[in-house]
């Protein structure tokens, strides 16, 4: 399956000419191409496919697709995390697992 997953942009640097950034999924970081939104800052949240930055995403909405994609069980998968290194609720939400969200 292929989902666009929000994350935090750590940091931006150019490589070669092209923006890329490091990109924060609740705990997971992967490098991503900001090319389609070179106007993400540092601390901004980008909806990432397939390494690429498509489009900007405000922090709440974020949080709040990785909670589900995690209860969903689908964050792993499409970051690619080993089932022995799962990501838990306290990592993508920053609450302890079973706080409600307001």
């Amino acid at each position: 399956m292929c989902l666009g997953v929000p994350g935090k942009v750590l940091d931006i640097r150019d490589e070669r000419g092209t923006q890329m950034a490091t990109v924060d999924f609740g705990g997971v970081t992967k490098n991503v191409c900001l090319a389609y939104v070179p106007q993400a800052k540092v601390g901004d949240y980008t909806l990432i496919h397939a390494g690429f930055a498509i489009t900007m995403v405000d922090e709440e909405s974020a949080l709040k697709t990785l909670e589900l994609f995690g209860e969903l069980g689908l964050l792993d998968e499409e970051l690619g995390v080993p089932a022995d290194a799962a990501v838990d609720d306290r990592t993508i939400t920053g609450r302890p697992p079973g706080a409600v969200m307001s």
